[in-house]
Order: C-alpha cells, then sequence, then structure tokens
C-alpha cells in the first residue's frame, strides 16, 4: 500500500463537506521531515484558515476530528499553529512489511488504468560522434522509461535520430571537396565526421566575417543609447535602473557575438591550409545547403551516398547505446516520415491552420510573434513538419495517449508551438509533455569543454570514468583487512559499473530543470549522494550473506516474522515501504530525483541499523531471521532502484 496516497484519500474526505476542491491541501500531507514530529504531517489547516476564516489550530482539530485513520496511525497529533503530525502503528509497519518479503514489485502498485507512453530521448544526428551534450537526453529519458514499465504502463522508446538533416548536405558536400580516401576506407565515421566539422567551420568562418561589421554598428548605436539613457534617466528609480540593465546586457550580448566572430576568424585564418579552403568557396554554406535539398528531391548520386553512410554510423551509435545498457523499442528516424511531410502540409492547409508568408508555409498562433515554420520559400521541409508527422503516427499508430519528449529547456519554445499545433490538428486527446533539462557544466561553470574548448565526446567520458573508478576499485580491494577479494575480471566489471553508474546517477541526482558542475571527485566518491555510495551499500548486504553461509532465497522463502527492537529497524522498515511513494512520485513529474534521494535515504538507513543492530551473531533466531529478512529486502530495494536508473548493482566491491 502506498501510505501518503491512502493518507491524502482519507484527509481529502474529512474535507469533503468544509471546501469544495480539498484535493489540493490533502496533497499538502508529506513525509515528516524530522522523527521527533511523526511519520508524516499535513500543514493545510493553515492555508485552509485563511479561506474559511478560522484559526488554524481549531481547523486542525476538526479535520482530527473527522479523519478515520485509526487502523493506519496513532491517533494524530496537532503541533505548532495547526500542524498534523501522524504516526504509523508498529503493527500496521510489521503487517505492510510482511507484504513485501513476497512481493516482487516491493510495493508499487500499477495504476488504476491503463495508458499507452511514447518516450522520444536520445535522438543524436547521425554520422557525428555521440557527445557530453546527448548524455542527459538519453539518460533521463532511459530512466523514466524503465519506471513507467515497472510501474506497469505501456512504454514505447523512440530514438528519433537525426538521418536526414542539414548535417547530411554538409557530409556530402564534404566528402564530394575534401575527402581523405585513405582514412574513410580505414574507418568510415570518423571522416565523416571530419568532413562535417570542416564544412561546418567553414560556414561559420564566413557567416562571422559576414555579420561582423553589422555587430559592430550594432554596438556602436547600443553604446551610445545607453549613455544617452544614463545621461536622460534617474539612476535613484527603479525602473530606470531595470531598462538601463537592460541594455547594458544588450550591449554586453553583441560584444561576446564580436569576440566570438573575431575569434573565430582568427583561429582559421592562423591556418593556412583552411583558409584556402575557405576562399575557394565563399558560399559554402548555401551550397551544402543545395546538396541537402538534392538528396530530399531524391537526387540519384546523394541517395546513394546517404544509403552508403547510413549503416556505419548506426553501428557506431548502437555500440555507446551497449555501452550504456540502452535499448530502444524503436528507432525511426526523420528518414521514415519524410514521405508523409507533403500530405501534413496540406492537411494543415485544408483545415486552415497553415497559410502562405513570403512564400513560405506557416502556421500563426495567437499571442505568438513567430509562426511556426512547416515549409520553406524553397519548397523543403523543416523539424516542425516532421514532428508532426511524428506526432501523428504515434498516435495514430502506436495509440499513444501520452508523449513525452526529453530535450534540453533551450527547445521550449518549439514545442510550445509544436503541441499547440497538434492540438489545433485535431490531435488534442492526447497529453504531451516537454521533459526540458538543464546544461552540464564545467568547474569554470561554462557548458562543458575539453580544454582545447571541444565539446567532451561521450565514448572518452566513458573511458576516463571506469579508468577512474578503477584506481576506486583497487584500492579499496587492496585495503581490505583480509587481502584482496576480486580477481582481475571482476575488478574491471565493477570499474566499469562504478564508472558508467556514477555519470548516470550524478545526472539523474539533480532536478532535470538545474544545471549542474560536472566533477570526477564528487561523482565517484564512496561517501555522499552517489551511485559508488548505494552500489557499496548493496555490496555490504551482499557479503552479509557470503559470510553468514545464508542463502537469500532461503530468507525470502522464510515465513518468519518482522520484528522491530530498536529505532533503526521501524526506520529502516519504513522507508522500505516508501518505495512505492518514490516511484509514484517520479510518475507524477517525470523526475528521477526523487528516486535517486530515496535510495540515498535508504543507504543511510541501513548503514544506522547495520552500526546498532547484530544480524549473524543475533542470538534469538527469530529476531536473527527478521533482521536478515530486512537485509534482503534492502538490497532487493537497493538493487531494483538501481536497475530502474539503469545502474549496475556487483555483488562484490
Amino acid at each position: 500500500m502506498n501510505v501518503l496516497k491512502e493518507l491524502r484519500r482519507r484527509v481529502a474526505n474529512s474535507l469533503a463537506d468544509m471546501i469544495d476542491n480539498p484535493q489540493p491541501f490533502a496533497d499538502m500531507v508529506k513525509p515528516a521531515q524530522d522523527a521527533q514530529f511523526g511519520d508524516y504531517q499535513a500543514n493545510c489547516a493553515m492555508p485552509l484558515a485563511g479561506q474559511l476564516k478560522q484559526k488554524p489550530s481549531e481547523l486542525a482539530e476538526q479535520i482530527v476530528g473527522k479523519l478515520d485513520v485509526a487502523d493506519l496511525c496513532e491517533p494524530p497529533e496537532i503541533a505548532g499553529p495547526g500542524f498534523i503530525n501522524f504516526k504509523l502503528k508498529e503493527n500496521w509497519i510489521l503487517d505492510q512489511g510482511q507484504a513485501l518479503i513476497a512481493d516482487e514489485k516491493l510495493g508499487v502498485e500499477a495504476p488504476q488504468s491503463a495508458r499507452t507512453v511514447v518516450v522520444d530521448f536520445s535522438s543524436p544526428n547521425v554520422a557525428k560522434p555521440m557527445h557530453v551534450g546527448h548524455l542527459r537526453s538519453t539518460v533521463l529519458g532511459d530512466a523514466l522509461c524503465r519506471i513507467l514499465r515497472f510501474r506497469g504502463i505501456t512504454v514505447f522508446s523512440d530514438n528519433h535520430i537525426g538521418d536526414w538533416g542539414t548535417q547530411f548536405g554538409m557530409i556530402i558536400y564534404g566528402f564530394k571537396h575534401f575527402l581523405n580516401e585513405a582514412s574513410y576506407q580505414q574507418n568510415q565515421v570518423p571522416e565523416l565526421s571530419r568532413l562535417y566539422r570542416l564544412v561546418n567551420q567553414l560556414s561559420d568562418y564566413h557567416a562571422a566575417r559576414n555579420s561582423l561589421p553589422e555587430l559592430e554598428d550594432q554596438l556602436q548605436q547600443q553604446q551610445q543609447l545607453l549613455e544617452s539613457k544614463k545621461s536622460e534617466l534617474d539612476t535613484s528609480d527603479k525602473k530606470a535602473r531595470k531598462e538601463l540593465g537592460k541594455l547594458e546586457a544588450a550591449v554586453k550580448n553583441t560584444q561576446e557575438q564580436i569576440e566570438s566572430n573575431t575569434s573565430k576568424i582568427a583561429t582559421l585564418e592562423a591556418d593556412a591550409e583552411l583558409k584556402a579552403l575557405a576562399d575557394q568557396d565563399p558560399e559554402i554554406a548555401k551550397n551544402a545547403r543545395l546538396e541537402t535539398a538534392k538528396l530530399h528531391q531524391g537526387d540519384e548520386e546523394n541517395r546513394q551516398l546517404w544509403n552508403q553512410f547510413l549503416p556505419a554510423c548506426l553501428e557506431m551509435l548502437h555500440q555507446m547505446y551497449e555501452r550504456l545498457d540502452i535499448n530502444f523499442d524503436m528507432e525511426l528516424g526523420e528518414s521514415y516520415y519524410q514521405p508523409m511531410l507533403a500530405d501534413v502540409v496540406e492537411s494543415l492547409t485544408e483545415k486552415g491552420l497553415a497559410s502562405e508568408s513570403d512564400g513560405a508555409m506557416c502556421v500563426f498562433m495567437d499571442g505568438n510573434a513567430a509562426p511556426f515554420l512547416i515549409q520553406k520559400q524553397d519548397g523543403a521541409f523543416t523539424y516542425a513538419t516532421t514532428d508532426l508527422a511524428t506526432i501523428r503516427y504515434r498516435i495514430e499508430e502506436l495509440r499513444a495517449d501520452e508523449i513525452l519528449y526529453v530535450v534540453d529547456a533551450r527547445q521550449a519554445e518549439h514545442f510550445k508551438l509544436l503541441f499547440e499545433t497538434a492540438r489545433q490538428w485535431g490531435f488534442d486527446q492526447t497529453d504531451y509533455r516537454h521533459i526540458s533539462f538543464g546544461t552540464i557544466l564545467g568547474e569554470d561553470k561554462r557548458p562543458f569543454k575539453t580544454r582545447s574548448g571541444d565539446t567532451v565526446g561521450l565514448e572518452s567520458l566513458i573511458e576516463e570514468a571506469i579508468e577512474q573508478s578503477r584506481k576506486i576499485v583497487d584500492e579499496a580491494d587492496d585495503s581490505k583487512p583480509n587481502g584482496p577479494e576480486l580477481d582481475e575480471e571482476t575488478r574491471q566489471k565493477v570499474a566499469e559499473a562504478v564508472g558508467i553508474g556514477g555519470i548516470k546517477y550524478a545526472d539523474l541526482r539533480h532536478n532535470r530543470d538545474s544545471d549542474y558542475v560536472f566533477s570526477w571527485d564528487k561523482m565517484l566518491a564512496k561517501d555522499g549522494d552517489t551511485a559508488t555510495y548505494i552500489q557499496y551499500a548493496h555490496a555490504r548486504i551482499c557479503g552479509i550473506f557470503r559470510k553468514g553461509e545464508v542463502e537469500r532465497e532461503s530468507v525470502q522463502n522464510d515465513d518468519s516474522p518482522l520484528m522491530i527492537s530498536a529505532p533503526e529497524e521501524r526506520a529502516l522498515l519504513l522507508q522500505l515501504l516508501r518505495f512505492g511513494e518514490a516511484i509514484e512520485s517520479v510518475c507524477e513529474d517525470y523526475r528521477p530525483n526523487q528516486l535517486t534521494q530515496y535510495l540515498f535515504e535508504l543507504a543511510n538507513l541501513f548503514s544506522s541499523f547495520y552500526a546498532k543492530c547484530i544480524v549473524l551473531k543475533e542470538e534469538d533466531q527469530e529476531l536473527r531471521n527478521s533482521r536478515l529478512h530486512l537485509c534482503d529486502l534492502t538490497a532487493r530495494t537497493l538493487q531494483t532502484g538501481l536497475h530502474l536508473l539503469g545502474i549496475e548493482t556487483p555483488e562484490k566491491m
């Protein structure tokens, strides 16, 4: 039973005749932050008292008087200005704990109604190695799929890869003009990646040169306006200071753009070979786009090159996903939807949603200045067109009740327009969610880069994580009192589990909307809120059973009753009963950090339990059996929880 949900239901019942919509107030029941206030606490009397014009303490007494929780709790207590404290009955905790022993789901309840969820995540562009920028979408999306499935929800995971966009025009152009044949024959993907980077760099160079004079003029005008306003406005006025702040921010932004463009120009012109290539084709960006257009129009040569490039590119991606233990139900890229795009535009036009604007087809939204572009002036379709075709496919073919897009926060405007267009198009019975997330930062609080300023490759990140973890594993094993326990193969497997698990957990433990600083020391620490700490807790429990020569399966099949003889036992058992709460909390707003926090607290409570409660040497056989049950339940919950985050749990570390 999810006791939090049950308490909220009963509080809602007690409020039903006081207010029309009691649920928001019932949802104020939360786990208590301090055990001295009980196990759960409700503060709904304070905000509700204002509406009902009563004293909070008196209203709390009325709520308690109508509450029916005698089967779950000791009599609720009112504290302070109107807090209602709940303490669960010991017998109820024991009964619920006993039920956990035989429950494969560890108390996680299935949803009341069936639903199908499509999770769109990772979605890299092919022909380019995955980098650290793909990490959050990939890890977060995979965790959500695992958790939703465990909950009992039908899930389709879709890797909507970029296999048809402008990057292929760049690669095809590069292939035709700058190919190193020997490198390509040796290993296709690195050479294709080099060609993409080269064409992109040359295009950026020309764009920077062309825009620099305009930016410099813009900066001069902004600076003049700023100086003028400084002399005109009263800087003691709050509104005036705000206006000046906006002008100063605009000046700074333009200065940064100029610095960036100047740096790009200087870097390229310092390389004589690159400068010569740039001079050969000042229109390289336009010409690369023409190669994309030819591909989309069915040009035989470009289509043949696309078919030649794609298999090796996909194989490279699959190798990375295999290392990360991530699988997809579908991998329908942009090319899959290409035949459907003309019909999307036609359908939107027929419904009066799309109209022509300067030769392009757009969907205009009330209250939004920028239109939603679905077909360019040259007839090319856009990401928006593909996304709309994807929505129609997912609803009509997969019967999706909800579609989650695990994409960084910078795309918020795109998804706002996409979802509204889809609803107006007729797909208004499906829930759409942009599962946004922040940026991974380096120690300098800027987007995480290598020392040379390049984007960090995901493969190199994983390799370094494993290398760093191997040092930790070796040191820990070599320092064991009775000598090392792990052979070479096991050490390497543990290092991989710790390294990759550390990367995933460090990402998932943060609120997804937040940026976070990437730190090897914090990520792989054996103490603190890390995967390593929780993995060690799990391995320690496995070690207890090995040391006692006790088969865990025999404990799970043993019907010995659970007992509570110490506060640490009660706290640990109560936390085990809250696993379902953690899973449901993740599913409410798609934030896996709710689960990481739960697992960290569980590992802490087990540590306190093990420090105070003898297990193997306990002379009372019933108490020993009960504590073995607690150990086994904790290990199962830690293992299940980490698995739902995509993290392995070695039995030895």
